[in-house]
């Protein structure tokens, strides 16, 4: 915890919610990178979660918009290193959200709600693109989006919780 702030505590259900949705979101992060990759090496290759024609998270994963949103490619070559698989990205959220989750600071709930905001946002153009672009259901990439909203929901409750304890504390 942070010193400037060591007398506010955060409530034991929030650290094990945290826990829970960024251990979800890095196991899902991780397997999607592994189903892509696999599909990348292997074209015949059948993830567990290929269902069906139209659901299919390795058909949506090795699709245009599985790497940098479909949109790093407008601005540098399909093959730059800044064109990284959306589930790198999410290993990255996952874990900068575990990790800001134990601090208690008003800096850090800033960036776990901006990030947070970011990642729903992603979340609801990754759903678009997923039901009007590529006519798919893909059931990890729904799950992350979940979880992306349920951390959002945690990250304004934090944000909120700590307001408020501040606010107490300054009124003593």
């Amino acid at each position: 915890m942070s010193s400037k702030h060591s007398s506010i505590g955060v409530p034991k259900w929030e650290y094990r919610v945290r826990f829970v949705l960024c251990f979800l979101g890095l196991v899902l992060s991780v397997y999607a990178l592994h189903v892509e990759l696999s599909r990348e090496n292997d074209p015949e290759y059948r993830a567990m979660c290929d269902l069906g024609h139209s659901v299919s998270c390795s058909k949506v994963f090795t699709s245009r918009w599985g790497r940098g949103f479909g949109l790093v490619q407008i601005f540098t070559s399909k093959d730059s290193v800044l064109n990284q698989p959306n589930s790198i990205l999410g290993i990255i959220f996952y874990t900068l959200q575990l990790g800001l989750g134990q601090l208690v600071s008003s800096r850090a709930v800033f960036f776990l709600v901006m990030s947070s905001w970011v990642s729903v946002a992603g979340s609801v153009y990754l759903a678009a693109i997923l039901a009007f672009v590529l006519g798919d259901f893909c059931v990890v990439c729904v799950s992350t989006y979940i979880i992306n909203f349920a951390l959002l929901y945690t990250n304004l409750k934090r944000r909120t919780g700590l307001e408020g304890r501040l606010k107490k504390g300054k009124s003593k």
